[in-house]
């Protein structure tokens, strides 16, 4: 079992933060249909759905990946600047404390969950405008004795690594190289998206099945002929957010 902890949308979405996209109006009862139609889909792949309360006033509360990311024996807390970010930081903590001994990064690290792949025994740590080189620092010191390296990778133009990368099972990780510096994954299977598909890369794996983006059409005609079992769905909304699937569940392996 699977635990995928999830925030509702909130009525303030359409003022979200956003740093390499334009502007666009969210529909918002929309966005709650695809959102819904979204943690149906974790469920029917058998995640246990545990719901975090709404914060209306708060943009960008439904992303919950971003205060924290969660590893088998440990759950790391995110430190973060932003007034609202810290609000959500704070009503997550007290569910994630029920599945993991939790530790905090310490300003002035910054970070955010998204800027975060844990593949086996490897955290790769994408260095943003929302995670520091501190924080990198700080991570390795904090994973250490739990026997993981904490690997830097260089992106660009996007908003955190996962926008750009994301691990997708068997091994594997789909990336876009004009934003990740796909070098640091050598040691792994490296899928390209398609490059009419720049924001195809963000994808989650849950239990064998590859959640994606029902937008992509060509990206994930690659990943079907890579053998991969692929679960379209729509999140255009959310995308008008600079979001994507990994951004809306804080997905966790039960002990």
């Amino acid at each position: 079992m699977q635990i995928a902890i999830t925030r509702p949308v909130s009525e303030s979405i359409d003022d979200c933060e956003l740093t390499f996209m334009d502007r666009h109006h969210i529909n918002l009862d929309k966005a709650i249909q695809q959102h819904a139609e979204y943690e149906k889909c974790l469920a029917e792949l058998g995640c246990e759905i545990v719901k975090l309360p709404a914060e209306p006033e708060l943009p960008d509360a439904v992303f919950v990946e971003d205060p924290a990311f969660v590893l088998d024996e440990i759950a790391i807390v995110a430190a973060s600047r932003a007034e609202n970010r810290i609000r959500e930081i704070q009503t997550v903590e007290p569910v994630l404390s029920q599945y993991r001994n939790l530790e905090h990064l310490e300003l002035p690290a910054t970070l955010d969950g998204g800027d975060v792949v844990a593949i086996d025994k490897t955290v790769f740590v994408g260095r943003s405008s929302r995670t520091n080189d501190i924080a990198f620092f700080q991570l390795d010191e904090m994973l250490k004795p739990f026997g993981y390296d904490v690997v830097r990778v260089k992106i660009q133009n996007c908003l955190h690594l996962k926008t750009g990368c994301t691990f997708i099972g068997k091994r594997t990780v789909i990336a876009n190289p004009d934003w990740v510096d796909i070098s640091a994954f050598s040691d792994l299977e490296v899928v390209k998206v398609d490059k009419t598909e720049p924001w195809a890369s963000n994808a989650i794996e849950i239990n064998d099945v590859v959640i994606c983006s029902s937008t992509f059409h060509r990206t994930n005609n690659i990943l079907k002929n890579r053998g991969f079992d692929i679960k379209p769905i729509d999140i255009s909304e959310f995308q008008k957010a600079e979001a994507g699937l990994t951004c809306m569940s804080l997905v966790i392996k039960s002990k």
